[in-house]
């Protein structure tokens, strides 16, 4: 007899990308980004870690909320960081949804959406996406109006596409929320600064963000959530009582205030993945048009995987991906490869590996 709760043992749970431990892979796998971070934030991390760790965060980070508000043109009450962005998105299920409560979100997408439902003991459905990652709202809106909470990546992950504003204002839910997931959004060519939230149907969405990606900090857990106050104030009650810790939040605030760092990175990964892209067609892949640190490229004559396993024997990973119950796949499953942007040295290494593969 299981003493877990029935949703936990009928989850597999996520499955994170592969993290070698040893030295000389060309990691291309799970989205980071290949630059270091501002050495402003690496001092900071070095003042905090010999300052006071015997006693306890600020539980509300309100210098982090000060440092990131005028970022986003909205007020420190508005923001609410987290341990990573799933954090948020963990926290806000637990703040609106009940069993039984409906989660939605695109398929194929993040694949951790559907987890974070189960283990709450929400029932779930997929908005299925179409062959070129666009929506079909009309068949999307009766499962929408059902809704208790929707989770939209933006960028999605793994296709890098970005949908328009109207098309994300177009599926909040009449009676529940919109999660507009932006880990990647500084990656844009145009990228937001929570402008949806001042829009009719801003009072319904909640804007979660990430530092893993643009600020080079994965390996330093913070994230944050960006909404409307009483929002907010609902999901203080929920998160644990010191969350963020003083590093981390000391990273962070740092990494905000060196803008021009963050955006001098964001500028090279978008030179890469435009060359990158340009590289991939002429070896017979499609590609899809990327706002992300990623792409997403299929081969009509090479199977997936054999080429994953070929570039792991090199030691170069990229990420295999396939989602299962996809009508227009082939067979039913949509694969594919998802590449990660890396330095320019990664990618040749990739694309020379690439020309050998196949």
């Amino acid at each position: 007899m299981s003493l877990f709760r029935p949703a936990i043992d009928r989850i597999e749970g996520y499955l994170p990308g592969e993290q070698p431990q040893e030295a000389g892979w060309v990691k291309l796998n799970t989205n980071e980004n290949p630059y270091p971070p501002s050495p402003r934030v690496v001092d900071a991390i070095r003042t905090a870690a010999g300052g006071r760790l015997n006693l306890y965060p600020d539980p509300l980070a309100t210098k982090f909320r000060k440092t990131a508000a005028p970022l986003f043109g909205v007020e420190p009450d508005w923001l609410l960081p987290a341990n990573g962005s799933d954090e948020n998105l963990t926290i806000v299920l637990r703040s609106f949804v009940d069993p039984g409560d409906l989660v939605v979100y695109p398929y194929p997408s993040y694949i951790l959406y559907e987890t974070l439902a189960d283990i709450q003991g929400g029932s779930r459905a997929r908005l299925p996406l179409q062959p070129d990652w666009s929506w079909d709202l009309e068949a999307c809106r009766p499962i929408i109006e059902r809704a208790k909470l929707a989770l939209i990546p933006n960028p999605n992950s793994p296709s890098g596409n970005r949908w328009t504003d109207d098309e994300i204002l177009a599926l909040v839910p009449p009676r529940g929320l919109l999660v507009l997931d932006e880990a990647y959004g500084d990656f844009c060519d145009r990228p937001h600064r929570a402008e949806l939230l001042r829009r009719p149907g801003g009072e319904r969405i909640i804007i979660t963000r990430s530092f893993s990606k643009s600020y080079s900090l994965a390996g330093v857990r913070l994230g944050f959530a960006i909404a409307r106050p009483d929002l907010i104030q609902g999901m203080l009650k929920v998160k644990d009582s010191y969350n963020c810790d003083a590093i981390s939040l000391a990273a962070g605030i740092v990494a905000l205030e060196d803008q021009a760092w963050m955006d001098a990175n964001a500028a090279r990964v978008r030179a890469t993945r435009i060359r990158l892209s340009a590289e991939l067609d002429r070896l017979g892949f499609n590609v899809v048009p990327s706002q992300a640190n990623f792409v997403w490229c299929t081969h009509e004559k090479t199977p997936h995987q054999p080429i994953y396993e070929a570039l792991k024997q090199r030691k170069i990973l990229v990420r295999f991906m396939g989602f299962p119950g996809v009508a227009w796949a082939e067979g039913g499953t949509a694969n594919g490869l998802r590449i990660s942007i890396g330095t320019d040295a990664e990618i040749d290494a990739l694309l020379a590996a690439l020309r050998e593969v196949l």
